[in-house]
Formats: structure tokens, sequence, C-alpha cells
């Protein structure tokens, strides 16, 4: 399972020319289901997801480009299903995709891993397996790929 994450100032999901999803300062995760993905990796990830310190905080008075999370920042996260995370790029110059999990296997996970972060932070998902339009304004930028 990988999770492309971005700290962003906004992010929004369109579908069909109609806006589905929006968020304001917070996450927008791209997340990619793997074939023998379990919930093991859901929980692994939803805890690193939503303690990842890399929002700017204070301690001791001194700025701290990197020392809060998004639940200690009290954003939100945008979660959009991304298939091709899971491909493999090894061989060749057109990506293979028997790599990620069949549809109906990792919607699911992609439905365990949403259901987990509600726990902690508000959350707007895009449509799984939609042909999607994702806009966003990154912040900083800071982005990070987590796998596990």
């Amino acid at each position: 399972m990988k999770a492309l994450l971005q700290r962003v100032s906004s992010a929004t999901v369109e579908v069909g020319g109609k806006q589905i999803a929006g968020i304001q300062s917070g996450l927008l995760v791209f997340l990619g289901v793997a074939a023998g993905d379990t919930q093991e990796q859901v929980n692994w990830l939803t805890d690193k997801v939503t303690g990842l310190r890399i929002f700017p905080g204070q301690s001791t008075g001194v700025a701290k480009p990197m020392d809060r999370s998004v639940v200690d920042v009290g954003g939100e996260i945008l979660v959009v299903s991304q298939f091709t995370l899971a491909a493999d790029t090894s061989r060749g110059r057109r990506p293979g995709f028997s790599t990620a999990a069949a549809p109906e296997l990792a919607e699911p996970l992609y439905e365990a891993f949403v259901a987990e972060l509600k726990k902690s932070v508000p959350v707007q998902v895009g449509q799984f397996g939609a042909d999607m339009q994702v806009a966003l304004v990154n912040d900083g930028p800071v982005t990070f790929l987590l796998e596990r």
C-alpha cells in the first residue's frame, strides 16, 4: 500500500464536471492498494498519515517548519484512490498493473483506510474508480511517499 501525501492549502475533486469533494488546509492523500495488501497496512498507514509531523509549529518560542501533525493543526484530509501508485515501471516504457489490487479487493481496503482516518480528522473522498480531476494548491511544496 502506498500513499502520496501533499500538504495543501486547498484541494478539490471533480467528476463529470461537478465538484464532489473539497478541503481547505490539510492533506491530499493519493492511495494506491497493491495485490496482497491487508488491514495491517491500513492500520500502519492511517497511524502514519495522522501522526506525521509535517505542519509548521512552534516550540519554546522558535518556529519549526515541520513540528505538528494534521490532527494537531485541525486540518482536513482528502483521500483519492490512485491505482497507478501500485504500477510496475521496472521494465519497458509502459507501466504494468499486475501489482495493483483488483478493484473488488482494493475498494474495501480503501474504505477501511478512510474509516480509520475519520476517527481522528475530518475526511473528504474522491469517487473510487472514477475518472477524476483533482486540483490542489501544494503548501510548501511538501510531498511525501509512504509505503508499507
